[in-house]
């Protein structure tokens, strides 16, 4: 039986992930708030004033800004407020939805990362029904936890902590590689349906250790030595509504 172990979001993109026992999926669209918001930097192209879908290269990321990965967030949806954590400690708090927020929250960021280039960070919005995604269309991500098992055990021979590839649905019980056969496929979680829509090339952000900031393996090149290709996980496209919750079985059809 092929199951959801862990539901994750990212409400701003290159922050840590936010948890879910559960979430509510529409139709064409990603998880609710996942990648909502966005920290453009200095040289970025986004204008904040008519801010639409832009390529990753905008925004501070961990594939530049590995530092980000030092930094834990807590999100509470209800008040679109985001806490941001060191080493498990409050260090900013702010409204998502209010400039007064953005600000405090921007402050702290301003003295986080560096000057510069990939400096000036200022966080801004995605379009209503829109988010900051690595791709314009709206997903859900899908990773195997027998495969980043594989990789880890066959290939690399060092823990691999599944979060380095920031997906949104992490599943176990299915066999290593098997969801690259999905692709077409429907998969049934409850009431949703979602479509297997491709795989999900990797870049240098999940070389990253999550906690430290420290990169300390090449990802993308251990799976083109080992299994050549640079996939890890699909993507899918919600075609049916439902609610999906932690342990819940998915089916593939």
């Amino acid at each position: 039986m092929i199951t959801i172990k862990d539901i994750c979001r990212f409400p701003v993109k290159g922050l840590a992930a936010d948890y879910m026992d559960s979430a509510e999926l529409e139709p064409e669209r990603g998880l609710p708030f996942d990648r909502k918001w966005g920290i453009i930097h200095a040289a970025s192209d986004v204008d904040p004033a008519a801010v639409e879908w832009a390529p990753k290269k905008n925004f501070l990321q961990l594939a530049k800004d590995e530092k980000l990965a030092q930094l834990g967030l807590s999100f509470d949806e209800a008040t679109r407020t985001v806490s941001i954590l060191r080493k498990g400690r409050p260090v900013s708090k702010g409204r998502l939805d209010e400039t007064m927020g953005r600000n405090i929250l921007q402050t702290f960021l301003s003295g986080f990362v560096a000057q510069g280039p990939r400096g000036r960070p200022r966080i801004v919005e995605a379009p209503k029904g829109s988010s900051f995604q690595d791709v314009p269309t709206k997903w859900v991500s899908i990773i195997n936890l027998a495969s980043v098992n594989d990789l880890q055990t066959r290939i690399i021979r060092k823990s691999i902590d599944p979060i380095r590839f920031r997906g949104n649905l992490y599943i176990e019980g299915a066999d290593a590689w098997i969801e690259r056969s999905w692709i077409g496929k429907q998969v049934k979680i409850g009431d949703a349906v979602l479509e297997i829509t491709e795989g999900i090339g990797r870049c240098a952000a999940t070389n990253v250790v999550p906690g430290s900031g420290d990169i300390d393996m090449n990802i993308p090149l251990s799976l083109r030595q080992g299994f050549d290709h640079m996939e890890m996980g699909v993507y899918a496209k919600v075609i049916k509504a439902g609610k999906i919750t932690k342990g819940q079985e998915l089916a593939v059809n």
